[in-house]
């Protein structure tokens, strides 16, 4: 089984290259830990979907300390890798998303596969159960996909307001709707989620689950992006800033029964570096964890 981090992107709120961030006294990034934890849970691979530009302190950096104990690949997200006949605005500077970032990886997914932000810790407990969940499907399943879906108020920051997958779903915990949405905790100390598509604002509980774009996906999901994204090339391609997004390609497949999506939740605490302030939280909850002993001094 495979690891797909998304590092493509830089941090406009972070203020810079966050995923190059260290965290520890040893100078290790949140994607060290990403990688230490899935390893440990049993994934055999990982590939890194970043810039091109950003390749050689990709490799100086994470690189050095990762390639020795998994087998690691990069893919390189670009903005005129499109289906043949497509060719980008020339005015279009925005990538084209999280979707087609995952089809930049497609010649190097030969397994079944989780994706992961790569400015993000899920905690070592969250890998376990994504990747029971993968080894639990039948080898020839086409369209079962999973979500490790965590509690929102373990997804929050004290510096803003974050963009989260608010997800609902039937009593057998598969999805029937995500709603992409801004959210906060307001003034009543109530989860604020306002959706992104412009429609009113509603509160959830804390125990509310959302996504954190930790999806599991059978191979085949690389089938329907090849199929897919040209149908949506040939509607928002001449746009400049249009995302071709994995929760909306996923939902559009649940909605035409061509997939399911299995919410499963995690005990885990998110945390990441949303925002410069959260820096300082993210080192302090780590260093706790190595006193803990979930990690080594200086982790590898």
């Amino acid at each position: 089984m495979q690891l797909v981090i998304l590092a493509a992107g830089m941090g406009s709120r972070f203020g810079g290259l966050k995923q190059m961030e260290p965290m520890d006294e040893a100078g290790n990034f949140l994607l060290d830990f990403s990688v230490h934890d899935a390893k440990l849970a049993g994934f055999s691979s990982v590939i890194f979907v970043i810039k091109r530009e950003h390749l050689d302190i990709f490799r100086e950096t994470i690189g050095k300390r990762v390639e020795p104990i998994i087998e690691t690949h990069y893919a390189f997200q670009e903005m005129n890798d499109l289906p043949e006949g497509f060719k980008a605005p020339v005015d279009r500077v925005k990538p084209w998303g999280t979707a087609h970032a995952l089809y930049a990886a497609r010649k190097y997914i030969k397994e079944d596969f989780i994706i992961i932000n790569g400015d993000d810790y899920y905690g070592q407990k969250t890998y376990q159960i994504a990747h029971e969940y993968l080894k639990s499907l039948d080898p020839k399943s086409k369209g079962q996909y999973g979500n490790i879906a965590f509690e929102v108020a373990n997804t929050m920051t004290e510096n803003g307001s974050v963009k989260r997958g608010v997800c609902f779903y039937d009593k057998n915990h598969y999805l029937t709707k995500m709603v992409e949405s801004s959210v906060i905790r307001n003034e009543k100390g109530e989860v604020e989620c306002t959706p992104l598509d412009g429609s009113k604002s509603f509160v959830v509980p804390d125990n509310q689950l959302v996504s954190m774009n930790l999806f599991a996906f059978s191979k085949d999901i690389i089938d329907y992006l090849r199929e897919g994204f040209p149908l949506w090339l040939k509607e928002h391609g001449e746009t400049l800033k249009d995302e071709y997004l994995i929760p909306e390609v996923v939902s559009e497949l649940v909605e035409q029964g061509k997939a399911s999506l299995k919410l499963i939740s995690t005990p885990d605490v998110w945390f990441g570096v949303t925002y410069k302030e959260d820096k300082e939280f993210v080192v302090a909850s780590l260093k706790k964890l190595v006193e803990k002993g979930l990690y080594k001094k200086g982790l590898y």
